[in-house]
């Protein structure tokens, strides 16, 4: 599975997301419509880190997603592959290990972490598969992986109305809050593209992570897919 058919090189994705940096949480913020905070509680909880436990929070932008652990006594490592938003990080939370990584080739030892998240990060990664076998290579035997990633309504009515949002109204509001708005037409076009909540549940265990579940977030917006590495 490639996010080739979006016409994305991995390096250009990288420069956009160095060019939102800056608004990139408000902008999520007001796009989500608030939904957004809800969703990093929800992967909190599924990660259930505890203190003494080290977490890879992959695609971690400015550290918004990791700032929870963190303040919970669990190690954690806030890794991404754009040096903006890094930039920012950095500069919002110096107290965190923040890390340039690329998610298909991890800078990591074999079965380093207790838990391996990824929220709203996998749909840009050039080869899924790959990224979830580096995933699986870092985590420790009988350790945890949290995906959070939009996913398909599960009500068709509503699903033709989230549909008219991502491709007209969604660009139209980035125009006026973000520092790219481009961008977000990339967002909506690669939320079309991605795999349903099954289809998502089956590469992951096609990749060597068993007990994988999933449950739905705001209708199906988003997904929750959570697997553990063969102990």
């Amino acid at each position: 599975m490639t996010r080739a058919s979006l016409d994305k090189l991995p390096h250009d994705v990288a420069a956009m997301f160095d060019d939102v940096a800056g608004r990139y949480d408000l902008t999520n913020d007001v796009l989500s419509m608030g939904q957004d905070r809800l969703w990093r509680r929800a992967v909190v909880k599924a990660v259930a880190g505890k203190p003494g436990e080290t977490v890879l929070d992959i695609a971690a932008g400015t550290g918004t997603s990791s700032e929870p652990f963190a303040d919970a006594g669990v190690r954690v490592v806030p890794a991404d592959f754009s040096q903006g938003m890094l930039r920012v990080g950095r500069g919002r939370r110096p107290d965190l290990a923040f890390t340039a990584a690329d998610a298909m080739r991890l800078p990591f030892a074999d079965d380093s972490f207790d838990a391996v998240t990824m929220s709203f990060g996998l749909r840009n990664v050039a080869d899924t598969a790959v990224a979830l076998a580096e995933f699986l290579r870092v985590t420790r035997p009988g350790g945890r992986l949290v995906i959070c990633e939009f996913s398909a309504p599960t009500n068709k009515y509503f699903r033709r109305i989230y549909q008219q949002y991502l491709m007209k109204s969604l660009p139209s509001v980035a125009r006026r809050i973000s520092s790219n708005p481009d961008s977000y037409v990339y967002l909506a076009e690669s939320i079309q593209a991605w795999p349903d909540q099954a289809e998502l549940a089956q590469v992951i265990s096609d990749t060597g992570w068993e007990k994988v579940e999933w449950r739905n977030l705001s209708g199906g917006i988003v997904a929750l897919h959570r697997a553990y590495k063969p102990a």
